[in-house]
Formats: C-alpha cells, sequence, structure tokens
C-alpha cells in the first residue's frame, strides 16, 4: 500500500474547443496522489469532503484527504466497484462479490440493501447514483468474475439500469443497452447520464416524479466507465481521457491521463478537486469548478 504520495507529474492540456478555459485553476498540476493498486475504481465524496476509492481485486476502500493523504479504510468489500454516498454520509456499494447493492455504516458495519431481481442474481452491479429523495439508480453490467461461486446465475438476457427505492421496491428503468456503466445524475433529480460502454455512447433522460426515465436522448460519442458532474452542469466522462460535455452535449474539454481513467469526483473541502482514479494509481486536479452532491 503506497500512502501520502504527491508527485507533480504533468500539466493540465487545456480547452480542446477554446469554449471554456477556465475549468482548471491557472496554475493547475495533474498529481500523482497515490500508486501501486491493481485497478481503482467507485470514488465518492463524504460529507466533509474526503474521498473513497476502491481497488477492486484486492478487495479494499481507501480514504484520501487534504490533510492526511491516503490511508487504507477497509479490507473485505464484497468486491465493491462503484460508490456513492447518500444523505446520512453513509458509504452505498455495488458489490459484485455475491451482485448485490450493499450499504457501510460508520462502524464498517455492511447491511445488504439488495441481492436480486425476479428471483435471479444481478449480473453484476457496477456503478450508481443516488437521486436527492434516496432512490438509488445502477448499471447491472456483466463482467465474468472468477471468484464467483458454482451454479451462479445471471440475468444475462438484459443487462439494464435499476431503481432501487428507500423501502426497497426495484424496477428496471433501462432495458436496451449493450452494456451500461458509468451513470450520474444532476443536483436537482430531474436529469439522469448514462453511458452504454460497449456501444460508445452516452443517453440523457428526464426523470419523473414517479422516479421513471423518459425522454432518452443521445448525448456524448464515447462509452465512458465513471461519470461526474459540476456545478456548471458539465459532464466529465472517462474512456481513454478525461472528456468534459457542456450541458448542451459540446466538447469543451481533454484532460490527458498518464493511465486509462476508470471514473472520478470531486472533492476536497470545497469540492474544487478532481479526484481520478486510473488502474494502478489515482491523480488530483486542482479546479475552478467544484462538484456537486
Amino acid at each position: 500500500m503506497r500512502t501520502n504520495i504527491t508527485i507533480a507529474f504533468i500539466l493540465f492540456t487545456g480547452a480542446l474547443t477554446g469554449q471554456d478555459c477556465s475549468l482548471a485553476a491557472g496554475d493547475a498540476f495533474l498529481q500523482k496522489t497515490g500508486s501501486g493498486y491493481s485497478f481503482t475504481e467507485g470514488p465518492a465524496v463524504a460529507r466533509d469532503g474526503s474521498v473513497y476509492f476502491t481497488d477492486q481485486p484486492n478487495d479494499r476502500i481507501y480514504r484520501w484527504s487534504e490533510l492526511e493523504g491516503i490511508t487504507l479504510w477497509l479490507e473485505g468489500t464484497e468486491r465493491a466497484n462503484g460508490l456513492y454516498f447518500n444523505r446520512g454520509d453513509k458509504l452505498v456499494a455495488c458489490a459484485d462479490k455475491q451482485n448485490r447493492i450493499i450499504l457501510i455504516d460508520n462502524n464498517k458495519e455492511k447491511k445488504t440493501l439488495l441481492e436480486g431481481f425476479e428471483g435471479k442474481h444481478l449480473n453484476g452491479p457496477n456503478d450508481l447514483w443516488i437521486a436527492p429523495n434516496g432512490d438509488i439508480y445502477f448499471t447491472d453490467a456483466y463482467y465474468h468474475r472468477n471468484y464467483w461461486t458454482e451454479g451462479h446465475s445471471e440475468i444475462q438476457t438484459a443487462r439494464g439500469v435499476y431503481r432501487l427505492t428507500a423501502d426497497g421496491l426495484v424496477t428496471r428503468v433501462i432495458d436496451d443497452y449493450r452494456q451500461p456503466n458509468g451513470i450520474i445524475g444532476t443536483p436537482d433529480g430531474k436529469t439522469l447520464y448514462v453511458a452504454d460502454i460497449e456501444d460508445r455512447k452516452i443517453w440523457r433522460y428526464e426523470i419523473l416524479a414517479d422516479g421513471s426515465l423518459t425522454n432518452k436522448t443521445y448525448f456524448a460519442p464515447h462509452g465512458s466507465d465513471g461519470m461526474t458532474i459540476d456545478n456548471r452542469g458539465n459532464v466529465y466522462l472517462t474512456m481513454g481521457k478525461v472528456w468534459v460535455y457542456s450541458p448542451e452535449g459540446l466538447l469543451i474539454h481533454e484532460i490527458e491521463i498518464p493511465e486509462s481513467p476508470s471514473n472520478l469526483c470531486f472533492g476536497g473541502k470545497d469540492r474544487d478537486i478532481l479526484f481520478i482514479t486510473a488502474r494502478t494509481s489515482v491523480y488530483t486536479l486542482k479546479m475552478n469548478v467544484a462538484g456537486v452532491q
């Protein structure tokens, strides 16, 4: 495990189109903040601005803070992948060891929130977003795991997106993707962005009052592993590099990363540090914009 590593690595690449050159702080350097992992994923920001992320193959969750750097937070995570903090500042995880959604409280106790749909295993929950009303939207991709037990049966006919309410009601809200992956919503709870990573497309939906989705609209020509959004409504995608799209669907920035990024979020006490997980390492970049929760 590597902790408290900060290395100035490369300069921010700047705007691709010149439409918005103010996203990153003027003197910002991309910094390698930690390395030596097998595959980092799932960064999620807590109420205090610290970021939790997974080393999925090693079944660990780490915590990063501006003052303390990176420390190991939990071993034995049920192979957690995507993470997100709920309104109670408790960590919700896509845990694909047994293909379920779990909650990890402040005492590191785990509680199962969902472990199946219509009597079958889920394919493998991958990433999630929690709406302001507490509804959990998660992608259920299928990536075969060698640690699954004999007789494991998946829902292989629909690699979909699901909505889980606070009272445990689960519905499939998307069923027409080749491989759903990244997912993020707007802070008003009215818009959802979802990546079909295999089809190399990002789609935008309107979230109705009952939690269902409508008005599927093509948004961007990339797949994406993880996604985040800033306080200007710009959407950040991870596919080979970080791609930043305006709310209108215009590409306004590209951020080169030494390793292909897997996910990202905004952290720090002011939510103005872009935290990027990228395979064996994690990176940070000071921004002029902030994240939303």
